[in-house]
């Protein structure tokens, strides 16, 4: 055993990536398949994983701790860890660390292990309870629409397309509330990624790539709705009467850029204050929370949910059924 506990120390991330990709990483999961067979780890569970021990190597590298000698108080300070004040993880990706942690000790027959030691300390019934994310009741999503940028009344237009920042953010922040889409999905949305025929019911396809988003994005087809569509097209019409270059649906400027993510937030801030509405976690991680929720309490399954929004796991499109409404200020 000792070769192997030595290149955990000497090489962890490689050592891991060599474990997980082996038989020996399902032998260590709690769950079987209802045939008896073993767990096989998928791409994307495996590259979570993956990105999750990176972090961890990182700590320990940076603490100067070896694999083999960490304690049970180590990951307890590893998954405490704060930044101004507010923690890094929270309790639920936490825990997820240390049941991975859990596996790893399993497999190098580490007695006594650690992870599981420090699972034991934190007992469950008692963490400290997440915020949950939020969620927008169907009256404050109304009034989120009804706040939308419009166009301001003038007497006389400089250009033809004089505002046409206004309505580009307007039918970015309704895409992003009727598809469920990340600010990075929206910013990075191309051309060619939306659907050129709408159906029988006025709705069209957005098949998301990871192209030009965050390297997290997984490659999904969403259905955005008529109502959607209604305020989509007359801006991507508008679009190609300024002749705007590039792919980008919603360009930064007239030259084709691609929009920041910072510019969207400022913008769906700016919504979400004149619908008179909680600033706190005001953003597009909310209309996302909205849309979701929305989605599972008509029915939809997390499996389902999972693929209409890009989610590499189940669980994780299950969660936001935990999202909770927050009441305007004046309540």
């Amino acid at each position: 055993m000792m070769p192997t506990i030595v290149s955990w120390d000497r090489d962890p991330v490689p050592a891991f990536k060599a474990f997980i990709a082996s038989t020996a990483f399902a032998e260590t999961g709690r769950r079987q398949r209802a045939d008896g067979t073993l767990r096989v780890l998928s791409a994307e569970s495996a590259r979570i994983y993956v990105f999750m021990f990176q972090n961890f190597a990182g700590w320990c590298m940076e603490q100067g701790l070896a694999f083999s000698t960490l304690t049970h108080a180590d990951l307890h300070r590893f998954i405490n860890r704060t930044v101004k004040g507010k923690r890094v993880l929270n309790s639920k990706i936490a825990y997820r660390y240390l049941r991975l942690l859990e596996r790893c000790y399993e497999h190098l027959a580490v007695d006594p292990n650690p992870a599981q030691l420090a699972i034991l300390g934190i007992d469950r019934a008692h963490m400290t309870k997440d915020e949950a994310g939020r969620t927008l009741s169907e009256d404050q999503l109304q009034r989120f629409f009804a706040a939308l940028p419009a166009d301001t009344p003038r007497k006389r237009r400089n250009t033809p397309f004089d505002g046409w920042k206004r309505r580009r953010d307007r039918a970015m922040q309704v895409v992003i509330a009727l598809a469920g889409l990340r600010v990075s999905e929206a910013v990075g949305l191309l051309l060619g990624e939306v659907g050129s025929q709408p159906g029988l019911d006025g709705a069209v396809v957005l098949t998301i790539t990871p192209d030009e988003k965050h390297d997290t994005s997984h490659e999904h087809a969403v259905t955005l709705p008529r109502e959607g569509v209604e305020e989509l097209l007359p801006w991507l019409q508008e679009r190609e009467a300024m002749e705007i270059p590039g792919e980008f649906v919603f360009p930064a400027n007239v030259g084709g850029a691609r929009l920041t993510r910072k510019t969207v937030y400022v913008q769906m801030r700016a919504t979400f204050e004149r619908a008179g509405m909680d600033l706190s976690r005001a953003g597009g991680r909310t209309l996302r929370n909205t849309f979701a929720r929305r989605q599972l309490d008509s029915g939809t399954q997390p499996d389902e949910l999972k693929d209409v929004l890009g989610l590499a796991l189940e669980r994780s499109a299950a969660d936001y059924k935990l999202t909770r409404v927050t009441p305007d200020p004046s309540e």
